[in-house]
């Protein structure tokens, strides 16, 4: 999905959000600089950020400085997208940060700092992958672990296991 070019209104707070272009990927992110510090990821452009080796300095220095609004966090959010409900889905396995996802159009939202925190999880996806893995070889059994087996030789390991685990979970 291409890049949102209309002002956002942040899910969290309310606030508008403001247009962070980030030259290294060359897209534009939806940062609530003035309210809660939340952060609005279009499509496929939070798996641009995840990793601690992947470049967020135009994020922190947005940021960088700021005290922003408390907002509770486990109300449901609407999507500033789509307008869609956004789903509350578990970053990893570990379950300690919530994501807002919009399954209608892709993107995520994060509350503030939480970008950090999954960077702070697991030094890629790879770890997070393995982590998802040996969760379901103990907890769910050879069966399901055959079945990983058969979609990883058709190249869709990666959205197999997270859709698993997404299911596994109820998140």
């Amino acid at each position: 999905m291409a890049d949102t070019l209309k002002t956002l209104t942040c899910p969290a707070c309310g606030k508008t959000m403001e247009k962070v272009f980030i030259p290294s990927q060359g897209i534009n992110l939806d940062i609530c600089t003035d309210g809660c510090g939340g952060i609005f990821f279009d499509n496929r452009e939070f798996d641009k950020f995840d990793e601690k080796n992947e470049d967020v300095s135009e994020i922190l220095k947005k940021i960088e400085g700021k005290t922003f609004a408390p907002v509770e966090e486990n109300l449901t959010r609407v999507c500033p997208n789509c307008g869609a409900k956004m789903v509350k889905n578990s970053s990893s396995i570990k379950q300690t940060i919530q994501v807002d996802d919009c399954y209608a159009c892709g993107g995520k939202f994060l509350d503030n700092a939480e970008l950090i925190k999954i960077r702070e999880e697991y030094e890629n996806n790879e770890q997070r992958d393995e982590d998802i893995l040996r969760y379901v070889y103990k907890n769910i059994g050879s069966e399901l672990a055959e079945q990983e087996a058969k979609y990883a030789n058709i190249g869709g390991r990666k959205t197999f296991v997270r859709s698993l685990f997404n299911k596994l979970t109820g998140l």
